[in-house]
C-alpha cells in the first residue's frame, strides 16, 4: 500500500516538475496533481494498451516513434478529464510525457534509495 502511494505522489511531483519545464502544460495545485497522477494511472491501464495494439502498424512503419503519438493522445486524454490539468500545444503534447517518464524515474529512484522496501508500482 506504501508503494501505491508514494507512486502516486511522485507521479504527482513528476507532474509539477514538467509544469515548470513546458509551458504548454498547466497545473493548478498540488491536488490536481494527485488526482492526474490517478487519472494518468487509470489511463495507462485501460486505454493505452488497446490503443497500442490498435496502433501497431503505423508503429511498426514508424520503428516505434509513433510510440510518441501514443502517450502523448494518453496525457492529453488523462488532462481532459482532471479539473486543473491541462496541456496545450503540441510541443508539449510530445515532450511532456517525455518529461513526467524522466522526471518520474528520477524521483521513483529517490524514493527508492530512502526506503530499501520501496517497490514502484505500475
Amino acid at each position: 500500500m506504501l508503494g501505491y502511494f508514494l507512486t502516486l505522489v511522485a507521479t504527482a511531483l513528476s507532474l509539477l516538475v514538467t509544469d515548470i519545464l513546458l509551458p504548454g502544460v498547466d497545473i493548478q495545485s498540488f491536488a490536481a496533481a494527485l488526482i492526474a497522477g490517478v487519472a494518468i494511472g487509470l489511463v495507462n491501464a485501460f486505454i493505452k494498451p488497446v490503443l497500442s495494439v490498435l496502433t501497431l502498424p503505423i508503429n511498426f512503419l514508424t520503428l516505434g516513434l509513433f510510440s510518441l503519438v501514443v502517450n502523448g493522445i494518453c496525457f492529453s486524454l488523462a488532462a481532459a478529464i482532471t479539473p486543473g490539468f491541462s496541456v496545450h500545444g503540441p510541443l508539449s503534447f510530445i515532450l511532456a510525457p517525455v518529461i513526467l517518464s524522466f522526471a518520474s524515474t528520477f524521483i521513483n529512484k529517490y524514493f527508492a534509495e530512502k526506503n530499501p522496501n520501496f517497490k514502484p508500482e505500475g
